[in-house]
């Protein structure tokens, strides 16, 4: 099996390791050396590129089936975009998180200080969900593990109980098919597997979600009109685009591209692909008879193996150590050649 796109990446190592970081693609590395050579240039900056904005606005709104682009707003950080969330909650509104949830999920609500909370397995959060939870806040896929939350199940509870739905995509755009009503508000990085930049990150909600927050410090970006209200601000725009800030537009480029090269290959190729790889690699474990978390994902983790990351790097095959385990992520540009060079220096331990 070869990867999907041979002529868009040239690693020198075998890397499974886009759970931390994704690859850029030879279109991303291209497109943000030639914006910075008309930097350097003096014949346009960065913000020349401003164009891109909404292109990758609408890219990312067919990502997430149901949305459109007057549901998006651009960001820095999945973080900084949930803590309008997290301020507008009451003193005392009850917080539900799975446990072992990635910290940017949980620590707008935990540092907040004045609010309830409460840890649960992800396979009860459903379950868990009652008349005094505000907010349940997860992750689509889990970053540790791999494991898929049931989202048409949880966002059944969260409506029955009247409470608020956020999932983080960051592990999950690109490879898994996403709907927008299945949660009142979404985050996304896409340095991850939509193999954008650091810099650049999704928000997304709908009208009747809209109405009980509003941006914590809008910058000049977020106005109605943006380049006609620098010096005289009138308005935020009454849809998630108030949520904006000032776009870094390299990484926009860089993201722009990378998003490009998804469309092209399509999620269901990818999705499929990157299940085969991950099938193919927990096969061999069962055979070389190691532990693994039993879900299917692009993302496999080995429990208790984290110590084994620096030997793999030694070799060539970058993973990561993450909550006590070793885990390895398979994405478009990895081959089965690539699983098999994993097995194999697993099996000389």
């Amino acid at each position: 099996m070869s990867s999907l796109a041979p002529d868009e990446f040239s690693t020198e190592v075998t890397y499974l390791n886009t759970a931390s970081f994704g690859l850029p693609s030879a279109r991303s590395l291209v497109a943000v050396q030639e914006a910075s050579e008309r930097w350097a240039a003096g014949r346009g900056g960065p913000m020349s590129n401003d164009v891109l904005v909404p292109r990758l606005r609408e890219g990312f709104a067919r990502l997430l089936a149901g949305a459109t682009p007057d549901d998006i707003a651009l960001g820095g950080a999945a973080s900084q975009l949930i803590g309008p969330i997290a301020v507008a909650l009451p003193s005392g509104a009850e917080v539900l998180v799975a446990e072992g949830e990635f910290a940017s999920v949980t620590m707008p609500f935990l540092h907040r200080g004045d609010l309830a909370v409460r840890v649960v397995p992800l396979e009860r959060l459903a379950e868990e969900v009652r008349p005094e939870t505000a907010l349940v806040a997860v992750s689509v896929v889990q970053s540790a593990d791999g494991r898929i939350t049931d989202l048409p199940t949880l966002r059944a509870a969260t409506r029955a109980h009247n409470a608020r739905l956020l999932v983080d995509a960051t592990q999950a755009a690109s490879w898994l098919p996403l709907s927008f009503a299945d949660a009142d508000y979404w985050v996304c990085a896409t340095f991850k597997w939509l193999i954008g930049a650091r810099s650049v990150s999704f928000f997304a909600a709908g009208p009747e979600a809209l109405e009980s927050i509003r941006p914590v410090g809008p910058g000049w970006y977020a106005a109605a009109d943006p380049w006609a209200e620098l010096y005289n601000p009138v308005e935020l725009p009454k849809t998630t685009r108030r949520f904006d800030s000032t776009p870094d537009w390299l990484g926009v480029t860089a993201a722009s591209a990378g998003l490009s090269l998804i469309e092209e290959l399509t999620l269901e190729k990818i999705h499929a692909h990157n299940l085969a790889l991950a099938d193919r690699f927990r096969a061999g474990l069962t055979e070389l008879g190691l532990p693994l978390v039993p879900t299917r994902s692009p993302i496999v983790n080995l429990p208790g193996a984290g110590d084994a990351a620096g030997r793999l790097e030694q070799a060539d095959v970058i993973t990561s150590a993450r909550n006590g385990g070793l885990r390895f992520a398979f994405h478009l540009y990895n081959t089965a050649e690539e699983v098999d060079r994993a097995l194999e220096v697993l099996a000389a331990e």
